[in-house]
């Protein structure tokens, strides 16, 4: 009887390892919109450990919209300047790491949502807080993927401010002058050298049934080069001209959108299935003439948008005016980049081109209906200031890297707010999404959160992006201090205290766009929160193995000395 008992548990094993051998296969099929799936997965914090990371390769990452790097924020702070608070974004941080986006199984869908929790407390008040992250899945495979065709107008800033060097202020009489290309052998590279090689990286990317135009401007602005299919220019003589490109002038921002605008409406209304619309605008962003609102310039980039044309903005040198690229480029399908140096442009052209010209997904929209939770913030997209208690919103979703099973700024992150005592209470999440032809999907997913013990992560994904949302906010917080009142010598107390912890600090823009320099000044108060802080930062940098966030490390060096 024991033998017979035996043979049948030996069986039944054998079974389960076949049937999950199948369920692990790998299937290939296209895209099905307007499908429906409802899975009831349960998160629990019964431990405190995090689970080994997904391994589904072969498929690329999402990322949102916005900012692509906070690399304006770090070169300030390493060349002694008070960086803007609109210089370090949430989606621009995340966009430097890759996560593990908890993403648990082979999908064939364009967007696939995944979803993970984590209970951990604050590392200065010790307050218990609880996070949702969405993960940016896409069950397109990387071989499968490819840009479309692109009518392309570049638009570049050659105006006189373009003329300083890279690494000071052009409306500064002060003049702190560093050589930060050293290592790269260039020595008082400009701005508008930094550009025209940015426009020469860019070029060289375009294939022949690519069009092209480029349009410069300072104080008006003027067709550098028709647009036409790239087949038809000899581009080494292009790009020789565009290299003696010299600057002078005033800045007329409004005259080179509207003339980049001229160039496109001739070809726009090409097949949209075969052809992509964009503007590339290189530029330091100080506007001083011209239509200088925020409001106006962003009406064009919108009207742009509601016809097929998606604008990137590439901001050039240290004085980079991040507040009004950060409020336009909250418009669907815009992004921006930051030039660290020529040569890190030009590998990161050469390897993301087709991922920054590409907007594959619009007007997602995440319903969140619970009893028990509601999300009381969002972190990683630009919309992030309009999204509710029930609803979390993103204009835009591009196509990025995903390498081992960890995706490029491969998540949003959700503050939740629990509303109930009771254990295990549901949350149902409905994902709407339209895709870049104007088809429209919808993912429905039943999840149950328990949460009873602090420290826990379903993955190092959410417990890194919790992370950078902290160390963000951080920032955020000692930079709108600084601004509103150490220099201005009003009696203040720090927003970070140990009683409150690293509150969310409301956005706020400064009143003009022409940027000058404020020295490097961190307030003695803070210098002991950036002290504690950086310890929790180095357990956790080491926790989420991930030795990339040591430059964020050596910021808070900096910030605490």
């Amino acid at each position: 009887m024991k033998k017979l008992i035996s043979v049948t548990v030996l069986i039944m094993v054998v079974l389960v390892i076949l049937l999950s051998g199948c369920a692990g296969a790998t299937t290939t099929a296209t895209f099905a919109p307007t499908t429906t799936q409802t899975q009831r997965p349960t998160h629990t914090t019964t431990a405190t450990t995090t689970r080994p990371p997904t391994t589904i390769t072969g498929t690329i990452g999402l990322s949102v919209g916005g900012a692509k790097d906070v690399n304006n924020f770090r070169e300030n702070i390493q060349n002694n300047y008070l960086p803007l608070p609109t210089d370090i974004t949430y989606e621009g941080l995340f966009y430097d790491y890759y996560f593990d986006t908890g993403m648990p199984q082979e999908s064939r869908k364009l967007y696939n949502p995944s979803y993970s929790f984590a209970v951990t407390r604050d590392p200065l008040s010790h307050q218990t807080e609880y996070y949702m992250s969405v993960g940016l899945n896409s069950g397109l495979k990387e071989e499968d993927f490819a840009r479309k065709k692109l009518n392309l107008a570049i638009v570049l800033d050659v105006s006189g401010s373009m003329s300083e060097e890279y690494n000071q202020y052009y409306y500064d009489n002060l003049g702190h002058q560093r050589d930060i290309l050293a290592e790269e052998g260039i020595m008082h590279r400009t701005k508008i050298e930094s550009a025209t090689n940015a426009v020469a990286d860019i070029i060289s990317q375009l294939n022949d049934d690519d069009r092209l135009a480029i349009v410069t401007f300072n104080s008006d602005a003027s067709v550098f080069r028709s647009m036409k299919a790239v087949r038809y220019e000899e581009m080494d003589d292009l790009v020789d001209d565009i290299l003696d490109l010299r600057a002078g002038g005033n800045t007329n921002m409004s005259a080179g959108i509207e003339k980049g605008t001229k160039e496109l409406r001739n070809v726009y209304r090409s097949d949209s299935y075969e052809y992509e619309n964009r503007i590339i605008f290189l530029t330091d962003a100080q506007p001083n003439t011209g239509d200088l609102s925020a409001s106006g310039m962003m009406g064009m980039v919108r009207k742009n948008a509601e016809s097929h044309i998606y604008t990137t903005f590439i901001g050039i040198g240290v004085d980079f005016n991040s507040q009004l690229i950060d409020e336009i480029t909250k418009v669907k399908g815009a992004n921006y980049y930051s030039v660290h140096s020529p040569r890190e442009f030009g590998e990161r052209v050469n390897e993301e081109f087709e991922y920054m010209v590409t907007p594959l997904i619009f007007n997602v929209r995440l319903n969140f209906e619970s009893n028990g939770w509601r999300i009381e913030k969002v972190f990683g997209s630009p919309e992030a200031d309009q999204s509710t208690g029930e609803l979390m919103k993103i204009n835009t979703l591009f196509p990025s890297k995903s390498v081992g099973g960890e995706t490029k700024g491969g998540l949003v992150l959700l503050k939740l707010r629990k509303t109930s005592s009771r254990p295990g209470e549901e949350v149902y999440l409905r994902v709407s999404y339209e895709d870049r032809n104007g088809r429209n999907d919808v993912s429905e997913q039943i999840i149950v959160l328990e949460s009873q013990s602090p420290e826990y992560f379903d993955n190092s994904g959410i417990r890194k992006g919790i992370l950078l949302t902290r160390y963000a906010a951080l920032i955020k917080n000692w930079l709108a201090d600084e601004y509103q009142y150490v220099h201005q010598s009003k009696p203040w107390q720090p927003s970070v205290r140990e009683d409150t912890g690293i509150t969310i600090p409301a956005e706020s823009f400064l009143s003009q766009w022409e940027r000058q320099s404020l020295p490097l000044k961190v307030y003695d108060q803070y210098k002991p929160i950036f002290r504690e802080f950086s310890r929790y930062f180095e357990e956790e940098m080491y926790a989420t193995d991930d030795n990339n966030l040591d430059q964020e490390l050596e910021v808070l060096d900096i910030l605490s000395r």
